[in-house]
């Protein structure tokens, strides 16, 4: 088997995201459930961004954040993600090629414009998120470049894709891709509600494709439909090699086949904004799986690399989560 060319390859959502502040008043006038992400039509996404505050623009997309994160730890990274060839489109690519990340996606030449993501952002830092996929429901099969997914150590799968139609066989597609070559396959619940919406679906690529899964305490319970967050840990034992659960402000737990291993969380001096806490924090994990670090290791670089990204608005490192990892002695 050839030496990997890369550490992970990202499959998901390619979004641009706009981040403005609001209260709770707003998401109740707005009837927007907190903390969630909820997909809306594009007369929806401009009616909500006609009445948000002034709003930040920036690449976002859940598997994509990763992947950046990943990057600045200094690992290498591609993405796969569909994009029109718009303005947005044409940010979002930049933004990625520019650290150093390989993507090759061919954008669209017609129909649905760039997907944009309207972040809420509350003053507790807990972001809701309004999503309107736009070109990305157009990902399909035929995107997914044996290659390109032979040449990952892990392909890392973005549970948000679920929604658009033919996500699921690209989704099958990569992971037997990545099997076949004798490479790892990382899933990410991404959200209550889409595992919700397609729980059987996340239940059979657990057990059947995933060797490492992410899931946050609220996504895990709601795939094995229990509010005990211990029973949702031992639930998904055995059914992949690595369950990385997150858990806010009381760190992670870790379980396998053997253990269960509890991470506390990275220190922070004033939490501004959630946004892409869990995505930062699969992209340490991810780093130091890739490059032989313990799993108690992987998980403080998880946990420091979320840190980092909550500290600032954005889903998106601001400082060299490479040198943050060097000082604190975990590569």
């Amino acid at each position: 088997m050839a030496a990997p060319s890369f550490d992970v390859v990202g499959i998901g959502n390619a979004i641009v995201d706009v981040l403005a502040k609001a209260d709770d008043a707003f998401l109740k006038r707005q009837g927007l459930a907190k903390g969630t992400m909820a997909l809306v039509d594009a007369a929806r996404a401009e009616a909500l961004y006609a009445e948000m505050g002034e709003g930040i623009e920036a690449s976002g997309g859940s598997a994509a954040n990763t992947i950046a994160g990943l990057a600045s730890l200094g690992g290498s990274g591609a993405y796969v993600g569909k994009l029109r060839d718009d303005e947005l489109g044409a940010i979002f690519a930049h933004d990625l090629k520019s650290i150093g990340v390989a993507f090759n996606t061919p954008p669209l030449t017609s129909g649905p414009p760039t997907a944009r993501c309207l972040i809420l952002v509350t003053p507790d830092a807990q972001r809701t998120m309004n999503t309107f996929l736009g070109a990305c429901v157009e990902l399909g099969p035929e995107d997914i470049d044996a290659d390109l997914i032979s040449a990952a150590q892990v392909t890392y799968l973005e549970g948000y894709l679920f929604d658009p139609p033919r996500a699921m066989e690209a989704f099958r597609k990569a992971a037997e891709l990545a099997h076949k070559s004798g490479r790892k396959v990382a899933l990410s619940l991404s959200d209550p509600f889409c595992v919700g919406r397609h729980r059987a679906d996340f239940l059979d690529l657990v057990d059947q494709h995933v060797d490492v899964l992410f899931a946050n305490e609220r996504e895990i319970c709601s795939l094995y439909q229990t509010e005990h967050f211990e029973l949702a840990a031992e639930a998904v034992r055995g059914h992949c090699e690595i369950a990385v659960l997150t858990r806010s402000e009381r760190g992670s737990s870790i379980v396998t086949a053997k253990a269960m291993l509890h991470v506390a969380p990275a220190a922070v001096a004033r939490v501004v904004d959630s946004t892409g806490a869990g995505d930062l924090y699969a992209a340490g994990f991810l780093y130091g799986l890739t490059h032989g670090s313990d799993l108690e290791t992987c998980g403080k670089l998880g946990s420091l690399c979320a840190g980092e990204v909550i500290g600032h608005f954005g889903a998106r490192p601001e400082t060299s989560l490479k040198t943050l990892a060097v000082s604190a002695g975990l590569i």
